[in-house]
């Protein structure tokens, strides 16, 4: 398939937007995750991080801090620092949550680990620094005591002290009674027995996996601090999942119609180009870009506006001319049946005759050149190429014209016998056979003929004459049908107007040129035709191989028979 194919650059298209927008689904799903589990980090502990904010800044002297820093760092079995504050850099946005008293996490994705800074209330020269590695149950589990040790204080109001606090927590913090928990027997007794329970629950929904955290109140039977339920970090939500889709899906619609927007372009020019040609206008071309099946569609409709064109002005000046050429022999021959209906004298019949005869004649021949252009201009003629002496067709022109007795000096100045060229013989001898006899009509005495292939291999033919020559402005007009330089001297040699336009039409489907101008030698019109001179190369090895091959498949076949 061609690499300039619309049809392949459509399709490689579509793989290649595929696979950008696969990557770019991936890089966003990536961005987005990695704000979403910085957010959820954080939220898991704005809460847990104001209640040890606020235990410490319960402690009166620094030696008292110090020790709940350390009695917090064994129950949590994880690392805490009390730092000075000017020894930790914070952004603009972590200063701000710790105004807030929220937590500012930072997460090291090569070692997994976690730094949780948190501010000290009524302490703007320290921070709590945390380093966590792991969290676990006994993690899990020590968080209820740091929230027991807040509520301590409020001895009776721990509910309504607890729903204050609630906003800075991100799941739900309450306290129940063990007889409103769905639980097993095991379960409720543990918690009878002041131990901790966690529940893991598989949820279908939109939530997922959730965690909840249930903790006996001390000093208060029956009675369970619930945690949760919370949900745990769901990598591909469904509001993600169907939100990157569709923008995926959006971004492939507007791919797709770049794509094949140019083409629908393309083909609504060729559409309406064929609407005002319908309407008989045939002035509209469409603009070739481009190198695809466009391009060579738009070209193509050209090539044939350009011809249908060329044959509508053809034929209005064909009919044009062929009335007007027509006329004058059809008048000549009615002049002459009157003349002869009323002559009596038997020789005077019979010159009447030979000029009805000679006008029948020219009738004949304005035919034929008529029928020669039309098929010429119509569309490509059948051409039979081969290969052919160049010399024999100029020879066979120059013999053919000393036989008419034109009293003319016909000189050959002839190519090599042995020099071969690809050519139609019947439409290269009316080539030479046009041109010669247009020389033979306007030179003086000589007319001079030759031919040979350049160092470029273009055949070619050149026929040159000593007559008056062809003005610069009329070498262009000279090739169209029925053109004729000098009317009435034109009628006096015979001529149409019709064969330097048969020649011009029969080097363009040679797949050449012709062209005029002056002779260096003899001083008049000059015309050269090139065609190219062996088009048919790779052909004739072709059939040259074939031939061998047949001629040895014959032997072979004579030897069995033998």
């Amino acid at each position: 398939m061609s690499k300039h194919s619309i049809f392949l650059r459509i399709y490689a298209g579509l793989v290649i937007l595929v696979v950008l927008v696969a990557i770019f689904g991936y890089l966003l799903v990536q961005i987005i995750n990695y704000q979403r589990a910085q957010e959820y980090r954080e939220s898991l502990t704005d809460g847990i991080a104001f209640v040890i904010s606020e235990g410490v800044a319960r402690q009166q002297t620094p030696q008292q801090k110090m020790d709940w820093i350390s009695d917090a760092s064994d129950l949590l079995e994880l690392p805490i620092y009390y730092l000075e504050s000017n020894k930790v850099e914070l952004s603009r946005t972590e200063l701000k949550r710790i105004e807030k008293q929220q937590a500012v996490v930072r997460y090291d994705a090569e070692q997994g680990v976690a730094y949780l800074i948190v501010g000290v209330k009524n302490d703007l020269k320290h921070y709590l620094y945390v380093k966590i590695d792991s969290i676990g149950e006994k993690q899990m589990k020590a968080i209820p005591i740091f929230i027991w040790d807040y509520l301590v204080y409020y001895p009776g109001q721990e509910k309504e002290y607890l729903a204050k606090i609630q906003k800075h927590f991100y799941y739900n913090v309450d306290i129940r009674n063990i007889s409103q928990l769905s639980l097993d027997s095991e379960q409720i007794g543990r918690l009878r027995s002041d131990q901790s329970v966690i529940l893991y629950q598989d949820n279908a929904s939109v939530r997922g996996t959730t965690i909840s955290i249930l903790s006996p109140m001390p000093n208060q039977p029956g009675d369970v601090l619930v945690m949760g339920p919370v949900p745990m970090f769901n990598w591909m939500p469904f509001q993600l999942a169907a939100g990157i889709t569709l923008l995926s899906m959006f971004i492939l619609c507007l791919g797709v119609y770049g794509l094949i927007v140019p083409m629908q372009r393309k083909l609504r020019q060729v559409n309406d180009a064929l609407d005002i040609m319908q309407k008989g206008d045939m002035t509209v071309r469409v603009p070739v870009e481009g190198r695809d099946e466009m391009a060579n569609l738009a070209s193509s409709y050209n090539s044939m506006s350009d011809h249908i064109q060329r044959l509508i002005e053809a034929q209005r000046e064909l009919m044009r001319a062929v009335s007007h050429e027509l006329r004058t022999p059809v008048a000549r021959i009615r002049f002459g049946m009157e003349m002869l209906a009323e002559e009596e004298e038997y020789d005077y019949r019979l010159q009447q005759v030979d000029m009805i005869d000679k006008d029948i004649e020219a009738l004949n021949t304005l035919i034929d050149e008529i029928m020669t252009y039309a098929k010429l201009e119509q569309g490509m003629p059948s051409l039979d190429f081969e290969e052919i002496v160049l010399f024999e067709v100029l020879d066979q022109v120059v013999v053919e014209t000393e036989a008419l007795k034109t009293n003319k000096r016909i000189e050959l100045n002839a190519p090599p016998i042995s020099l071969m060229v690809d050519a139609e013989r019947r439409y290269l001898h009316r080539v030479v056979q046009n041109l010669v006899g247009n020389a033979v009509r306007y030179c003086d005495d000589q007319v001079l003929i030759s031919g040979g292939v350049t160092a470029q291999g273009m055949a070619y033919v050149c026929v040159e004459d000593d007559g008056p020559g062809i003005p610069e402005d009329e070498r262009e007009r000279i090739f169209e049908a029925f053109a004729r330089l000098d009317d009435s001297r034109t009628r006096a040699s015979g001529g149409y107007g019709l064969g330097l336009s048969i020649v011009s039409r029969i080097a363009y489907w040679f797949g050449g040129t012709i062209r005029v101008d002056q002779s260096p030698t003899l001083g008049g019109a000059r015309f050269i035709m090139r065609w190219p001179a062996q088009r048919f190369k790779k052909k004739k090895h072709q059939k040259e191989f074939k031939e061998i091959k047949d001629s040895k498949e014959a032997e072979d076949g004579k030897e069995l028979k033998d």
